[in-house]
C-alpha cells in the first residue's frame, strides 16, 4: 500500500500540491467573505473586529471540512490536465500504464485526504465551531438556541416539556418553565423557575421556584426559594443544538439521536447528518475517479482552462445535491442512507461511464 513507484510518487506529489493550492484559494475567498459578513455586527454591544475576525478564523476548520471534496475534484483535474498537456499521461500509458493503475494510484491520495477530511470534521470542527459561537454570543450577549420559536429553547424530556427562555454559553438557564404530563397525557403540573444551575450527575438547583399542580378540577400553587429538577438534559446535550447537525461529532450525534428516539421525536435529520459524517471524506475518492477521464485528452491551455470551468461546476453541482438530497431526506423521511449517499453515487455512476468511455476510445 505505501511502497510507491517513482512515477506514483510524482503523481501524488503533484496533485496533493494543486489541491491544497486550490483548498487555500478556496478558504482566502470564503474567509474574506464571511469575514465582510460578519462587519455588519460589529459595534453591536460589545462586539469588536477582533471578534469578528475570531469568529471566522474559528470557522475554518468547517470550510476546510466542507471544501476539500471540492478542492480534491479542481485540483486532481488540473494536475492531470497539466500533466496531459504535458503528454505525460500519454508517456505513462505508452509505458505499459493501466488506466486501473493510474487509478489506484490517485486513491492512495485520495484516502489520505479522506482520513484528514474524516479528523477535521471529529477532532476541530465541533469545537472550533461551538467555541466561535459562544464567542459571538458572549460578545453581542444573544441567546445561543432559540430553535426558530420566539419563546425560546423547547427539548422534550420523557414525559415532560421543557421551555427555555435563555440559554447563555457557560452559565446557568434563565427562565425555565417545566410541563410534566402524566401516562395518559394528562398535565400534572407547571414548574416555573427564575435559574437553574447543573450539578453533576443528572441534577439541576432552581431558583425562585413556582410550581403549579393540577388535581381534577383543582389546582394549587407551591413557592419556594430553590428546588430540584432531576433530567437527562445536560448542559452538553444543550451545547449540541448550538452547532449545526452537519458539524457535530459522531458521538454527540449519537447521543442526540439515541435522546430524541428515546423521546419518540423526529430523529431523520440527525441520522442523515450521521451517515454524512461516515461517509462523506469518501467523497475524495469519487473526485479523483471523475478527474483523472480528463487527464486523457491532449488539448492546450484553452483545454485546460475549460477543464478548470467545468471542475468548477462539477463541484458547485455536488455541493447543492449533497444539501438538497439532505433536506429533501428530512423533510420526505427517506431513508437516511440513501440521503447521505445519494450525491456521491450519482457522481460515481458519472465517473465510472467516463472511465469507460475513455477506455473504449
Amino acid at each position: 500500500m505505501f511502497r510507491l513507484n517513482l512515477y506514483q510518487r510524482y503523481l501524488i506529489r503533484e496533485t496533493f500540491a494543486s489541491i491544497f493550492l486550490v483548498l487555500a484559494a478556496f478558504l482566502a475567498l470564503f474567509a474574506f467573505f464571511n469575514f465582510i459578513d460578519e462587519l455588519r455586527s460589529v459595534g453591536k454591544v460589545g462586539y469588536t473586529v477582533f471578534h469578528a475576525a475570531l469568529f471566522v478564523a474559528l470557522g475554518m476548520p468547517g470550510l476546510i471540512y466542507e471544501l476539500i471534496p471540492i478542492a480534491t475534484l479542481i485540483g486532481a483535474l488540473y494536475a492531470l490536465s497539466t500533466l496531459a498537456r504535458h503528454s505525460e499521461i500519454t508517456v505513462l500509458r505508452a509505458s505499459g500504464l493501466a488506466t486501473s493503475d493510474l487509478l489506484k494510484t490517485l486513491f492512495r491520495a485520495a484516502l489520505l485526504l479522506a482520513l484528514l477530511t474524516f479528523v477535521v470534521g471529529e477532532a476541530l470542527v465541533p469545537f472550533s465551531e461551538r467555541l466561535g459561537r459562544e464567542i459571538r454570543a458572549k460578545a453581542m450577549s444573544t441567546v445561543i438556541a432559540q430553535s426558530g420559536f420566539d419563546s425560546g429553547l423547547w427539548v422534550k424530556d420523557g414525559r415532560s416539556f421543557i421551555n427555555i427562555r435563555n440559554a447563555m454559553p457557560d452559565a446557568p438557564l434563565q427562565g425555565v418553565r417545566i410541563y410534566k404530563f402524566s401516562q395518559d397525557n394528562q398535565l400534572e403540573s407547571v414548574t416555573d423557575a427564575r435559574q437553574a444551575e447543573f450539578q453533576l450527575p443528572d441534577r439541576w438547583v432552581l431558583q425562585d421556584v413556582v410550581k403549579t399542580v393540577l388535581e381534577g378540577d383543582s389546582a394549587r400553587v407551591e413557592s419556594s426559594p430553590d428546588g430540584e429538577w432531576h433530567s437527562n438534559v445536560t448542559p452538553n446535550l444543550l451545547a449540541a443544538l448550538m452547532v449545526s447537525p452537519e458539524r457535530m461529532s459522531l458521538i454527540g450525534l449519537l447521543n442526540y439521536t439515541r435522546h430524541l428516539s428515546d423521546n419518540k421525536q423526529k430523529t431523520e435529520r440527525y441520522q442523515i447528518a450521521l451517515w454524512k459524517k461516515l461517509l462523506y471524506p469518501l467523497a475524495a475518492l469519487v473526485m479523483v475517479a471523475l478527474a483523472l477521464p480528463f487527464g486523457y485528452s491532449h488539448n492546450r491551455v484553452g483545454g485546460v482552462s475549460l477543464k478548470i470551468f467545468a471542475g468548477v461546476m462539477l463541484g458547485i453541482l455536488f455541493y447543492a445535491l449533497n444539501g438538497l438530497s439532505s433536506n429533501l431526506g428530512a423533510i420526505n423521511s427517506w431513508s437516511p442512507l440513501v440521503s447521505a449517499t445519494a450525491p456521491s453515487a450519482l457522481f460515481l455512476l458519472v465517473a465510472m461511464g467516463m472511465l469507460w468511455w475513455v477506455e473504449r476510445r
